[in-house]
């Protein structure tokens, strides 16, 4: 009912940067949560930053003071701005769409960290 597209994942050394983008589509509501969590093969998924409707975030504590999260509501879309990536964030990141009813995830994009 509610698709998620992501954009901005790849291949990036230590210490870089990327910025990650998700544009929901279909039955969105005003009111809605969004989020980015991170799975690799060795550890369950993982939150790692979240945003309300009005704005408050919540941050994994691995990468408080490096990722920040924000959204567009007028465009539908929510980022996650990486930066001094570390090879402990490679992962598969999914962005998350989440209200009273609805609990979408988008399709996953690939992110690596390495020299």
């Amino acid at each position: 009912q509610v698709q998620l597209v992501e954009s901005g994942g790849g291949l990036v050394q230590p210490g870089g940067s990327l910025r990650l983008s998700c544009a929901a589509s279909g039955s969105i509501v005003s009111i809605y949560s969004m989020g980015w969590y991170r799975h690799t093969p060795e550890k369950q998924r993982e939150l790692v930053a979240t945003i309300s409707s009005l704005g408050r975030t919540t941050y994994a504590d691995s990468v408080k003071g490096r990722f920040t999260i924000s959204r567009d509501n007028a465009k539908k879309r929510v980022s996650l701005q990486m930066n001094n990536l570390k090879p402990e964030d490679t992962a598969v990141y999914y962005c998350n769409y989440r209200n009273s009813r609805d609990n979408a995830w988008g399709q996953g994009t690939q992110v690596t960290v390495s020299s």
